[in-house]
């Protein structure tokens, strides 16, 4: 375990490495226990680094075994080894071939980092620092080299062996009853990119040709009698590597392009380069076992990981402060992909839902940090919503404020001057400036500044006229170590909708608003629009160009009005919501729920809307959750009156509306075998949505529809809606449905962390004792990311009446198993910690209740520096 205290790293401190290395041999000789690790490198002296600086490198826990220079042995006292550390202080030359050995244990390896075994199959995981746990490297990303990796195993244990780039030849070992292999990748990347697998594995191949003809053999390695549910991963793959010729010129580059899919893994998914590894949640899916939600995440996630072949790969970040680099630009790369495969405005709606749901919260609380930070003490804790998905929005605002053509651009010249090197932040918006000749300087507060910005927009209209004006104010809230903030540059996207439900000429005096964008630039600000015979409703931040939080003072009519007019799908969906969020808060607030009919008639003329497609209806008539309703109120939150006030609502809209969600849940039957096409998981995601309303507002009958349909579903986005209606309700048929499922799928690990997920989110004071018995269970693991994630994880992130408990025992529970996963898996421990990121939000006896837990957990000796990390910050 590494030292719980680790020094601050600050972005302020970066130096060039002092040595590079050119190029790296490998041979692994793959055990269970003692995997001997024989590394070649080539080191040459950086000439930007500091004149006879020593030979530094990183190590993990490693055991050395020998060490030589130039095929010399070398002594002792020539060098300093540590399971941590390797020092020679004084190199024999300016470059010199240094030849390392060393022995890990790939089956003690519990935290899913380095070389690590699991269901027998070896695998790596080196993003960002485990490359140091396999041997000792200057393990940063701005140190680029040449791998070639030969890897020997006993053919029995591991037919099958796989390395990065290509496959350069293969034989047996005489005498043995080992193979090997050899596998050289052309293009210098990171040791973080590093990757390595050998097992018994089933392979799915397909060819694929480039743009301009190359022939790539496209690999997906799955657990025998798997192969046919990775067809829909390997579609989607295919459909990734033409679009990105397509969106963004850029074509792969190897012979080669495998992925392969475990079962044991502490992410969603790693971007090897041109040897992915996955979490097999993303790669195996069959009507059977994946519901809609799983094809689509599947789909992104494929296509995420081979874009990083040029955003991540191709072109890497220079250290790990720039990790929005590669991750939030990538995030929205594979966010277009997927608007482009699908409906583009509720795809855009299912990630402002996630942005709000994740990234707001993490903007209000303790965890909060830039898009880029200035400091970390444990680089795992950063893999965040604010570097991903608020990265991604950054991007995202770049190509609204220079349009198609100028981000083009941009993108284009990024890629010529960068290729193979190790990137900034800087050099990525210099791109976009010197292709386009627009000032960034202000725009770059985006990576800088922590914190979601708060509009106040008010408007006034002048008949005589015939004017319209807004009045902006913006400020951006004080967050840890950024108590001062600056104006942000916000690019707000508006439209003014006129009586007839038509947009009006958007002028600024005289002069066209350009692709309907204004730009706020200063605390505050007014913008006065000319030409108009009547007063509009102002349609904000259409498309949710900027993520922002808005007040504006619409009325209730006016929502209604956009709900049923506006030209942007977005803020019709957002007008739904907001009169419900004002609802919800009141009532959380109050304790009754105030009269609902402007949003019941807004939600009657929607379902009513034929030119609406059957998605669209479902994200905007799905009530907004509890979380974002606690972040809302912000302060003094009692989650037991937020549910009781969405369960309120909801019974009021299933009341109001039973005869359109009986309309609609017969209407979208499907009539023919499963697909998982988006109009298809469109309808079923009505229909589905419509059972839940059913059975909130049928009672007994609406019980037995959903009974009647998880028996009779024929995939499992119907079986598992069905169950999660009956797991919310309770009734004998309940326990009956869940008996059945865990017996129909208990040889399938996936599709059992749906069960367990479903019974760690029942709203009820019996769930903890639930998810305490389910922790016995023979299908769980505490080894098992996915187990944990889909029981613990889903109760303390999804279940907030029973995490927040008012006797403390959720947080104490939660606490106790941080604890036990510590000294196991440090990243999947700290990743729960962070549950408790908006405990001062709460009401002052639970806010003492998950303090009280967090300190125990900081106060703990021997953490390890992920999970210290997150206590500490937590609490600061």
């Amino acid at each position: 375990m590494r030292d719980a205290e680790p020094q601050p790293i600050r972005l302020a401190d970066y130096r060039p490495p002092e040595w590079l290395v050119d190029k790296v041999d490998l041979d692994f000789a793959l055990h269970p226990s003692q995997t001997r690790v024989t590394a070649r490198l080539a080191l040459r002296r950086n000439p930007k680094g500091t004149p006879g600086a020593p030979v530094a490198l990183d190590g993990d826990g490693l055991t050395l075994v020998r060490l030589a220079i130039d095929g010399k042995p070398l002594a002792g006292p020539s060098f300093e080894a540590s399971p941590d550390s390797l020092v020679i202080a004084h190199p024999p030359a300016d470059a010199f071939m240094l030849e390392i050995e060393t022995l890990v244990d790939p089956t003690a390896n519990t935290q899913l980092m380095g070389l690590y075994r699991t269901s027998g199959n070896y695998c790596t995981q080196c993003e960002p620092e485990g490359f140091r746990r396999i041997t000792y490297y200057p393990d940063r990303p701005d140190v680029l080299s040449v791998f070639t990796t030969r890897i020997e195993a006993d053919k029995e244990e591991a037919p099958v062996l796989l390395g990065n780039g290509n496959l350069s030849h293969t034989g047996d070992i005489a005498g043995t009853n080992r193979h090997f292999a050899v596998w050289h990748d052309p293009w210098p990347k990171p040791s973080y990119l590093f990757a390595l697998v050998g097992g018994r594995l089933a392979r799915v191949s397909a060819p694929f040709v480039t743009a301009s003809g190359r022939q790539v053999e496209l690999g997906i390695y799955v657990e025998e009698g798997k192969q046919a549910r990775a067809g829909y991963a390997m579609d989607a793959l295919k459909r990734s590597m033409r679009w990105d010729e397509e969106a963004f010129g850029r074509e792969y580059d190897l012979d080669v392009f495998n992925i392969v899919a475990v079962s044991d893994f502490n992410m969603g998914a790693m971007e090897n380069k041109g040897l992915n590894v996955f979490n097999d949640k993303y790669v195996l899916a069959s009507p059977e076992t994946a519901t809609d939600a799983d094809y689509s995440g599947i789909e992104g996630v494929i296509a995420h990981e081979y874009f990083h072949n040029w955003t991540g790969n191709r072109i890497t970040c220079r250290d790990w402060f720039q990790l929005c680099l590669k991750e939030g630009l990538t995030v929205f790369r594979d966010q277009e992909f997927s608007s482009d495969q699908r409906s583009r405005p509720v795809k855009r709606i299912a990630d402002v839902r996630m942005l709000k749901a994740a990234q707001f919260t993490e903007d209000s609380g303790p965890l909060a940090h830039p898009v880029r930070p200035e400091t970390y003490r444990e680089i795992n804790n950063f893999y965040t919503a604010t570097v991903y998905e608020k990265g991604a929005e950054a991007v995202r605002m770049l190509k609204t404020l220079l349009g198609e053509d100028g981000f083009r651009k941009g993108m284009d010249l990024y890629f010529r001057r960068h290729d193979g090197e190790a990137a900034t932040i800087e050099d990525f918006l210099a791109a976009f400036a010197d292709a386009t000749g627009r000032d960034l300087t202000q725009f770059a507060l985006w990576y800088s500044q922590s914190g979601t910005p708060l509009l106040t927009v008010s408007s006034t209209y002048d008949a005589d006229a015939g004017t319209f004006r807004l009045d902006v104010t913006q400020s951006v809230p004080p967050t840890p170590g950024q108590p001062e903030k600056k104006p942000m540059l916000v690019p707000l996207a508006l439209g003014l909708v006129g009586p007839d439900g038509r947009d009006q000429p958007l002028t600024l005096g005289n002069v066209p608003v350009e692709h309907g964008v204004i730009e706020v630039t200063e605390a505050q600000q007014s913008f006065l629009f000319t030409g108009l015979s009547a007063r509009p409703v102002p349609s904000l931040n259409r498309g949710f160009s900027a993520p922002v939080n808005l007040v504006s003072d619409l009325c209730d009519d006016d929502r209604v009005f956009l709900a049923a007019h506006d030209a942007d799908p977005f803020n019709r969906f957002d007008a739904l919501q907001r009169l419900a969020l004002e609802l919800l808060k009141a009532g959380a607030r109050s304790g009754t729920l105030p009269p609902a009919d402007a949003l019941v008639e807004a939600a009657r003329g929607l379902m009513a809307d034929t030119a609406l497609d059957a998605a669209f209806k479902a994200q905007a008539l799905a009530l907004p959750g509890e979380g974002e309703v606690a972040r809302e109120l912000a302060r003094d939150v009692d989650p037991d009156a937020v549910h009781a006030a969405r369960t309120a609502l909801r019974r009021t809209l299933a009341g109001a509306l039973a005869a359109d969600f009986a309309a609609a849940y017969e209407a979208e039957r499907a009539d023919g075998p499963f697909s998982p096409d988006a109009a298809s998981a469109g309808r079923r995601a009505l229909r589905n949505l419509s059972l839940d309303y059913l059975a909130v507002a049928g009672g007994a009958d609406g019980i037995a529809r959903a009974c009647a349909q998880f028996e009779a579903a024929d995939n499992m986005t119907d079986r598992i809606f069905a169950l999660a209606v009956l797991a919310q309700h309770d009734v004998p048929e309940r326990e009956a449905a869940f008996g059945a499922y865990y017996q129909r799928f208990e040889a399938d690990a996936l599709v059992i962390d749906k069960w367990f997920t479903l019974q760690a989110q029942i709203a009820a004071r019996s769930t903890l004792d639930r998810v305490k018995d389910l922790m016995l269970h023979p299908a769980f693991s505490l080894g098992n990311p996915n187990r944990v994630r889909s029981l613990i994880g889903a109760f303390a992130a999804g279940n907030p009446t029973e995490f927040n408990r008012p006797d403390g025992e959720g947080h104490a529970f939660v606490a106790d198993v941080v604890l036990t996963l510590d000294s196991k898996n440090p990243q999947v421990a700290a990743r729960l910690l962070a549950s408790f990121k908006t405990f001062r939000q709460l009401e002052p006896v639970r806010r003492a209740s998950a303090e009280r837990a967090l300190r125990r957990v900081a106060e703990t000796p021997g953490l390890s520096p992920d999970v210290a990390d997150i206590a500490t910050r937590s609490l600061g």
